[in-house]
Parts: C-alpha cells; structure tokens; sequence
C-alpha cells in the first residue's frame, strides 16, 4: 500500500529521561499534517497517544506513562506516513521512595490496612510499622550515581521490603562510608531482632508445656482403655457419655457467659461503629462542610474535599459510604449550577469569569461553560450597545433616559482597557471646541458625537475582556491542570469548530458598532431594512466638517486599541470602510461649509485698499480655503492600513466640482460688488491706508465710492487673484493630494478672465465714451471750418478739455491702483485716437491753414500720450495725418513745431502725471 507521505522520523526528545508522567517534547521528521493526523504515540512501550498534543509536523508534546521497560524507543504513527522510526531513546527512571516523615510536593499513596469486608484490620503490618533502619546504626547517604547503582544491580532494588532485595546495593547506597566494627554491631542487632520474632510463639510454649503433657497422657489413657474394653464400638458406650458430659458443659458454660458475651459483642461492634466514624469522619462530615464553604465562598476547599471524597468513595460498595457520597454529589450540583449563574451574570471581572470557569472545569460541569460564557458577554456587548444608542435617542427627543445604569461605565467594576484612547490627551479641537472634562461638555457637545464618543468607549472596555477570555479559552488557560489533562482532546476539538462561531461574534460587534455609527452620522448608507435598528435620530441640520474630523479621530484611535489587542485585521475591515465614507463625507461637507462662507465675504468687504489697490477680500478668501483644508489635514492624511480619500473616481470628481464651485461663487462675489447700487455701499467704516495719504485724494472728504471706483478695486482684486491667490490655492489643493487641481485651476482661471474683462470693458465703455462724444461737437464749435480757418494759433480747447478728462481718468486709476493705468488709458487713448482718425478722414478737404490746425492738434495729442500708445492708437494716429495734405513749406513746419512747444510748455503741470508714468515704465 503506498503512502503520500514518508514514514515519521523520531530525531530528538528533550528531556531523554525521567520519571513516570514527565512532559517531554518530541522532534522530527513527517510527524503528522495536523491533530487527527496522529494515530499512535509510544514510548517505551507505553501508549502516550492520549496526553500528546501535535504542534506541527516537526514537534509533539505529551507526558511519559507507566512503562514496563526501562528504556526503548519513540514510535510515532500517522494515517499519512504510517508507523515511523526513532534515532533516539528514552530511559523511564524509577521514582524515590518517600518515607511518612519526609517532605514532598505530590500526594503519596498510603497501603490501606483496614479491610472493610471483615470489618477488620489486615494481618499485613501497616507502613508505619515497617522499620526504617534494619541494621539499628546510622545511615550515611553515598554520593554514588543511582544510573550507576543501577547499571551495576540490574533488576535489583535496595528497597528491604522489595522481592528484588540487593543487600549490597542497600548497604553501598546507606552504609558506604560505615566501618566493618560498626557492621559486625549491625549482624549482631539482626540476629537480636529475629530471636525477638521467635520468643513469643516460644515462650507461649513453654508457659503451657504441663497442660500439655497432661492433656497427652489422658488421652493416651483413654485410648488404651477403650481398646482393651471393646466399649468404643458399643452404642451408649463411654465415648458417646463423654460426648454428652462435654455438650452439656458447653451449654453450661455459654448459659453462664451469654450475658457478658453479649455485652462484649455489642461493646465490640459499638467501638468498631466509633472507630468506622472517626476513621472516616472526613466524608460524613463532608456535606455539611461542603454547605459552610460555599457560604463562604471558599470554593476551592470545597473542590478540593470533593476531589478527595471522590478518589475514595466514589465506586464503594458500601451501603453508608454510598449513601453518603449521593448527599455530597446533590451539594456539588448544586454548586454547579451557583457557580454556572454566576458566570453568566453580567457585567461581570475577567478574574470572576476566569475563576468561576476553572472552579467548573475542576467540578467537571456538564457542557462547555466557558463557551456559554463567551456566549453571555457577546449578548451583554450587543445589549449595551442598543442601548446606548436608544437613550442617547431619547434623550434627544427629550425623553429622560441617557443615564441608565446599565451605561453607567463609569461605576463599572470591570477595568476599562482603553489603550491610546485613553492616553491621550484633549484632542485637537477647533474654536468652539469644549474640553472633554468640562461638566458642560456633554450639553454643548452634539448629541450625535456624544453618542460616538459613549458607543466607543463602550466598545473598548467590553472587548478587550471579550478578546482575552477567547484566547484563555483557545489557549487552555481556563482550566486547571487536572480539567485539562481530561478534557483536552474535546476541547481542542471545541476549538477547532468553535473558531468560526467566535468570529462571526466578533464580526456581529464590529458590523453592529459600525452600523450604529452610520446611522447616527451616515443615514443614508444603512439600507432601509435596518434603518429602525440602527437609526431613528431624526436630525434637520448636519454635523460641521470639525465636528466629523473629531468623530474620526475618535473611531481611529478605537480602530488602533482593537489592533492592540491581536485582532485579526479582516475582523476590523468594516472599522475601516466606516473611516473611510466618514473621511470622504467629511472632506464633501467641509468643503460645502466653506462655499457658504465664501458667499458671506461679499457682505466683509470693506473697501480699504492698500498700496498696491487690494483689498482683504482676496486675502480673506484664500485664508478661509487655507483654514478649511488646515482642518482637513488630519482627514486627509492616511494611517496604516487606510486608504486615500481620492481612491474613487467619483470622490475625485465631486471634489473637483465643489472646489470649482467655490471658486466660483468667488468670482461671483466680486461681480456683485462691482454690479452694487451706490446706495448699498456701507462707507460708514472706509478708510485709507495711512501710510499712502496720496491714495483716494478725491475722496478723503466725503468718504464715497464711485461705481467707476468699485469697478477699479474689483478689477485690481482680480489681477491680483489671477496672479497670486489662485496659484496660491492651488498649491495647496496639491499639498493636500487633492485630484484634479490642473482642471479647477484651469477653469477658474477662465472665469476670473471672463469676469475681468467684462468689468474693464464697462469701466472703459463709462470713462471713454464721455471723451469720444465730446470730440466731434469740439472741434466743430463756433461753426468750425476746416476750408476756411484763420492760422492756428495754438491748440484748441476742445483738444485741452480731452487731455483734462484723460487725465482724470488717469488720476482715478492710479489713486486705486497704480498697475491699471497703462491698461485703461491705453484703452482711452485708443478709442480716442479711432474716433479723432474717423473725424479727419470724414472731412472732405482742408485748407492750408485747417490742415496746419488738424496736424498741430493730432501731433498735440500724439505726442501727450505717446507712453499709452498701442499699434491700434499708433495707427489711428497714422491714419488720421495720412489724411491731411503734407505741409508744403519750412515756415509751416517751424510753425507747427513752435506751437507744440507752446503747447507743451503751457500745459507742462497737467502733462506732469504722463512724463512720470513714462519714467516709471523706462525705470522698469
């Protein structure tokens, strides 16, 4: 027949000798695929399959028995490999002998000389009798090696009392170092004690010696008489009188003794009753011990008595013994059960628990009361939970009941084992945030998060015990040495099926604290079939991103005391999963919380700008985005064994999409306020920055905004946005891992354009248009004619009056922002340089003098804003001298160049603000 596997191979045992039920630890080769593997055990002969445990291919432990060879082999056989080989040996040594009056740690069996079917003692001396030193001199123990004695005396024994007597190892092991004077005097005690055993049947003989040499010669007598009379064979004979004469004196003398007879027949039996109850008082007085200790509570006196009792009596046939034994074993049920309700009794200590079910295992109670245990707290767990959950209901609904007893953690005898959750400190909380020692904590504290805070603390000094009292259970550690020696076998199988049941316990708590936790912050994930079970809060309003990043933290530092304890991390898979939907709900309502503060900032403009023409408002605005993802951060960031907020391709895109919501409701914000009525404009509180007195110089007295003003502020709050705060956003969207920063940035971007160019166009479309429609009725002023027109004489006011507004709208812009002014006037002086060129081309013909006006005029202007020109202005203005005719003469250019002079010199203090934005670009 052909195996799968090699024959077991025995390499090594540790110890390699020892006594009778020494635990050894065998090693080797193919030992068995597992526990039902094993099939056979030997050692030495002797069967040790029953107390072998099999730890794995390679190593078996078990206990040596009572073998009848003093040395042999390990065989060990398995269903898969078959009856293996050893390469070692084992030698069983034999145990010492112990003396009534030596110490021991073990019980030391006793010959029992009391024969309880005769009622009598045996004729066998007790060992009490037994002397201890045969020889009558002074024993001196020998330092020699007992394997050597042994070697040396094989099958011989130095016990005086053993069949196998060896009186040379007797006197080497005791008298070694003895002189031979002193062993003569050892002889001579011998022979005295063996002539004191012969002197009393001797002495007994010689006492009686006469009566029987008397008694010899009377019948000697008797005997030679009858023969010679011949009577003996005649009926009514001598022999049949003496027969007569002896019966009657037998009668006589019973008649005369019946009395004191009887009275020493009763006087007998009464001192045997008295010697039967004080010798074994032990068990009559046992069940009411038994009721006086349990009263007590000294539970172990009474296993211990009933161990004893049981050894003793428990197969007696003695009609009072059983009766007896039958009391003791009603009190011991009884205190079965007493001990069976008290484990299931909640709440209750690990020690209780762990007492309780060794005294159990010892009693040898029926079933398996440490599962029923497990069984009990596993309900208690679940019950505690519900209720925690239903009071906190109740007391939000306004109904009394937060305060049960049965949640009342803090009077709970059992040792709350809350590891890092209760080593650390206060977290981390926002503003309105309470200290979780505060009296009032539980009041300002939403109910919901209490509710979290309770259901884990709850959690964490339940389960731990829960978790212990299993591993006790897998390990043996419940039982008392005794109980596992029993019902080891069974128990490891109990295990081995009770594994799945214990994690499916641990499954339901975890499944049950998760759904509790969703129901009161994640409504929406329980199904509708456990929404009665797990919710019912009924709640308007929704927990704040701080609250939830509290709420996490706390079911975090839950999820590390649980790893703490060697739970199995697919056990705590939901815990994750729950930190998970949290961490993302989290980071979704942070972010909408912060989209309605935005909307709020347009209500916080102030309308103080600095030097650079800002105001708070953008630093507001990418503050509140800083705060909010600050607040994120311990959200966002992943412990061991979590996953990223972002794994999701639908997170990803709802993030995304709110944070390009909230950018534009920003946007949004700035047209709104650039759009707002005069009349709503709070200008109660503006101001300027003290340090540039030169800014806002045209408002310093009535402290009132323009439209065209709020228009310019909102325009250098968007240049800057677009240049500093939304990259800076940015940044830190990617410092915080957030997914799709290039679109949010990209987007945002073309609305703040959008938006920006739709406000610089109106503001042109105000300042500009003034200037444009003031050109044509100027020029024509006083029935103008370009035919007929004196010689010019210097540059017209209409020209002058232009120049002026351009300048206004120049001193506008730069009392906000300096940046804006070549963007603006550029603008202006493009739209005014188009409609100058349309006039001149609309012009039919010029005289000379009208065409000398035209070009002092255009060159006038021309030259005034010659640091605002574009290619469009630049062009315009090319356009507009193409259609003059060239002047012909020097005189008309010496002329022309005389009267840009005078222009220029006459005006020098208005044409200032233009010859210093012309130094400041050539600076930079």
């Amino acid at each position: 027949m052909s195996r799968s596997r090699q024959p077991p191979l025995v390499t090594g045992i540790s110890p390699n000798e020892g006594i009778p039920w020494t635990k050894v630890t065998i090693r080797g080769e193919n030992l068995g695929t597992g526990p039902t593997d094993l099939i056979g055990l030997t050692i030495c002969g002797h069967n040790c399959l029953l107390t072998a445990e099999w730890m794995s291919a390679s190593k078996i432990v078990c206990r040596v028995g009572q073998a009848k060879n003093d040395k042999g082999d390990i065989i060990v056989t398995t269903k898969s490999g078959g009856k293996g080989t050893s390469t070692v040996s084992f030698k069983l040594l034999k145990p010492e002998k112990i003396g009534l009056l030596d110490q021991s740690a073990v019980w030391v069996d006793e010959m029992n000389y009391y024969d309880m079917r005769t009622d009598r003692n045996k004729g066998i001396p007790p060992l009490s009798l037994r002397p201890a030193n045969p020889l009558g001199i002074e024993i001196e123990k020998s330092k020699f090696p007992q394997k050597d004695l042994e070697m040396l005396f094989p099958g011989m024994s130095a016990d005086f009392t053993s069949e196998n007597f060896s009186a040379a190892w007797y006197l080497i092991e005791n008298h070694s170092t003895t002189s031979f004077e002193q062993l003569k005097m050892a002889v001579t005690n011998l022979k005295r004690q063996a002539n004191k055993k012969s002197e009393g049947s001797l002495a007994y003989v010689k006492g009686g010696l006469s009566t029987f040499f008397e008694a010899q010669d009377a019948l000697s007598a008797i005997h030679q008489k009858l023969e010679a009379d011949g009577t003996e064979k005649v009926e009514g004979s001598m022999t049949q009188k003496l027969e007569d004469v002896l019966n009657r004196a037998s009668n006589t003398a019973d008649t005369l003794f019946q009395e004191v007879l009887g009275r020493k027949d009763k006087a007998d039996s009464t001192r045997n009753a008295l010697n039967v109850l004080q010798r074994f008082k032990f068990l009559f007085n046992l069940p009411l011990n038994i009721e006086r200790n349990i009263q007590k509570g000294d539970y172990d006196v009474v296993i211990n008595d009933y161990e004893k009792a049981k050894s003793l009596f428990g197969k007696t046939e003695v009609q009072v013994f059983k009766k007896y034994y039958a009391e003791v074993e009603t009190r011991i049920e009884a205190l079965r059960e007493l001990l069976l309700a008290k484990l299931l009794e909640t709440p209750s200590t690990l020690h209780d628990q762990k007492r309780y079910i060794r005294y159990l295992s010892d009693l040898h109670a029926p079933g398996d009361p440490a599962w029923q245990c497990i069984g009990a707290q596993h309900r208690w767990i679940l019950q505690l939970m519900h209720s925690c959950k239903e009071g906190y209901v109740q007391d939000l609904k306004g109904t009394p009941g937060l305060h049960s007893p049965m949640l009342d953690l803090d009077n709970d005898t059992r040792p709350l084992v809350l590891g890092p959750l209760s080593q650390t400190a206060s977290l981390k909380r926002g503003s309105s945030f309470q200290s979780g020692r505060d009296d009032t904590w539980r009041y300002k504290t939403p109910h919901r998060v209490a509710f979290v805070e309770k259901l884990t603390k709850l959690v964490l000094s339940q389960l731990p015990n829960f978790w212990k009292l299993w591993i006790s259970y897998v390990n043996g550690s419940l039982f008392s040495e005794t109980a596992e020696k029993s019902g080891q076998i069974e128990r490891s199988k109990n295990v081995r099926q009770r594994q799945n049941d214990f994690k499916k316990m641990i499954q339901e708590v975890m499944q049950c604290l998760v759904k509790l936790i969703r129901g009161a912050l994640l409504p929406l994930s329980i199904p509708e079939c456990g929404v009665r079970q797990y919710g019912g809060w009924e709640v308007k309003s929704e927990l704040s991103g701080q609250w939830l990043a509290h709420v996490i933290q706390t079911i975090r530092l839950t999820y590390e005391s649980l790893t703490a304890l060697e739970i199995p991390n697919d056990m705590l898979q939901t815990i994750q999963d729950l930190i998970l939907d949290l961490r993302v709900r989290c980071v979704m309502v942070t972010l909408q919380h912060t989209a309605e503060e935005i909307k709020r900032l347009a209500e916080k403009e102030d309308w103080i700008i600095d030097n650079e023409g800002l105001t708070s408002l953008p630093y507001q605005f990418e503050q509140c985005i800083v705060h909010s993802l600050q607040s994120l951060k311990g959200v966002l960031e992943c412990k061991p064994g979590e996953a990223s907020v972002f794994q999701q391709p639908k997170t990803q895109e709802e993030v995304c999409q709110l944070s390009i919501n909230i950018m534009q409701i920003f946007i949004y914000c700035l047209e709104q306020l650039s759009t707002k009525p005069d009349a709503d404009v709070d200008t109660t509180h503006l101001s300027v920055d003290v340090s540039s007195p030169d800014l806002f110089g045209s408002i310093h007295e009535d402290f009132s905004l323009t439209s065209e003003q709020r228009l310019l502020i909102v325009l250098s709050n968007c240049c800057y946005l677009e240049r500093h705060t939304f990259l800076n956003i940015a940044e830190h969207f990617e410092k915080h891992n957030f997914q799709g920063i290039e679109k949010i940035t990209q987007v945002s971007m073309a609305s703040l354009k959008e938006l920006d160019q739709r406000l610089f166009e109106n503001y042109i479309e105000l300042k500009a248009d003034p200037i444009v429609g003031s050109l044509e009725p100027g020029i024509y002023a006083g029935y103008f004619d370009w035919k007929d027109c004196l010689p010019p004489t210097g540059v017209r006011n209409y020209l002058k009056e232009a120049l002026v507004n351009i300048i206004a709208v120049h001193a506008e812009v730069f009392t906000i922002s300096k940046e804006l002014v070549p963007r603006v006037l550029s603008k202006v002086v493009e739209a005014v340089s188009e409609e100058l060129s349309r006039l001149m081309q609309c012009v039919s013909s010029f005289s000379k003098n009208g065409a000398l006006q035209a070009r002092l005029e255009i060159c006038a202007l021309r030259d005034t804003v010659a640091v605002h020109l574009t290619p469009e202005s630049k062009s315009s203005f090319k356009q507009a001298l193409e259609a003059l005719p060239q002047l012909s003469s020097g005189a008309d250019k010496k002329l022309l160049e005389e009267l840009l002079n005078k222009f220029k010199s006459s005006m020098h203090l208005q044409l200032t603000c233009f010859q210093a934005a012309s130094s400041t670009m050539m600076k930079t």
